[in-house]
């Protein structure tokens, strides 16, 4: 049982940005939290440095306590494995330099371009593929939408925006309401597509607040969970997707393979399943990016394409996730196949 510690009650519900507050930031409170032997922690202090650790303790609720290769603690806590160099890892694995159109505004596919609107987050995962990524060179530290909604105003082509980071639900719901409304006023785009690993790590995010600017959109949304396991799914993360859902957003799930997180046909099944029961179509399994600190996290291509056609055999085709990977200057995502 997690003690008090790491999922404080009240008597009043906590805000969302309360709850991110109280986000735990060092691994030996981690640790203390989970009843972890500080032999767990080696190398967590230096790799930490590099890369700060930050968890809600939401997340940290569906940990199992005492042990150290939680596919949950995995994601979330500093390796000294980070700090290894390794051949073709770097800071910018899927090419993002070259794609920059504006401050904070991505084009790599035709009809759509990304705008980075914050580089906060609630939880770091550690094989996060911009944990390298420069944001006070490449967006400023306030987001300088102006020129960025002035180049897509500019292009016809642009059909769909997606808002990333950080991620997007870092900003309060008065700006996020701001920014889509502009977006809005252009007459070529006709939907938005939200990355987001907010409502799994901190599903209070999905408030009344949200809510409102959901429903009040003028343009289609899109919104692309980011669960990696099925134990990320409790009742309250699908509270929140039930929520989500009430405002009618489309719901979709994109997951990351991860070496000794979900590397396992039957978790990955699991997680469909268990996706679907939340109201979220599974989308993409993505091979790792090759990003600078997280090559003990890859899964060799051939167990993928293993994993992919066991799932492929075990589910529906709409419970499958297709997987892929993102290679730098490639007209798409390009998909790895499956091995039956």
């Amino acid at each position: 049982m997690i003690t008090a510690s790491v999922h404080p009650r009240h008597l009043e519900p906590r805000t969302w940005q309360q709850e991110l507050a109280e986000a735990i930031t060092r691994p030996e409170e981690l640790a203390a939290a989970l009843g972890l032997s500080p032999t767990a922690l080696a190398g967590a202090e230096e790799a930490g440095r590099h890369f700060r650790l930050q968890v809600p303790r939401s997340f940290v609720s569906r940990m199992r306590p005492g042990d150290p290769r939680d596919p949950l603690l995995l994601q979330v806590l500093p390796d000294a494995a980070e700090l290894a160099d390794e051949a073709g890892y770097g800071a910018d694995p899927v090419g993002e330099s070259g794609a920059l159109r504006a401050p904070g505004l991505l084009q790599k596919y035709r009809g759509r371009a990304l705008l980075i609107t914050t580089p906060a987050c609630a939880v770091h995962c550690r094989y996060c593929f911009r944990r390298e990524f420069p944001y006070a060179q490449r967006n400023g530290e306030v987001p300088r939408w102006g020129e960025a909604l002035a180049e897509i105003a500019a292009d016809s082509s642009l059909e769909e925006i997606l808002l990333s980071g950080g991620d997007p639900l870092s900003l309060s719901n008065a700006r996020l309401e701001s920014l889509t409304r502009a977006l809005a006023a252009i007459p070529h785009v006709r939907r938005i597509r939200v990355h987001t690993r907010q409502p799994v790590v901190l599903p209070s995010r999905v408030d009344e607040g949200l809510s409102r600017w959901l429903r009040g959109s003028a343009l289609p949304i899109v919104f692309v969970l980011h669960i990696n396991h099925p134990h990320e799914l409790d009742a309250e993360l699908a509270a929140a997707c039930a929520r989500l859902k009430a405002t009618g957003v489309t719901l979709l799930n994109q997951s990351v393979l991860l070496a000794g997180v979900n590397d396992e046909t039957e978790v990955l099944s699991q997680l469909s399943l268990r996706l679907f029961e939340a109201g979220v179509l599974p989308y993409y399994l993505h091979a790792l990016d090759p990003v600078k600190g997280a090559a003990h996290f890859r899964v060799p291509d051939e167990r993928a394409r293993t994993i992919a056609g066991e799932l492929a055999a075990r589910l529906p085709g709409y419970l499958v996730p297709r997987l892929v990977r993102e290679v730098a200057g490639a007209p798409a995502k390009v998909a790895l196949g499956a091995l039956f």
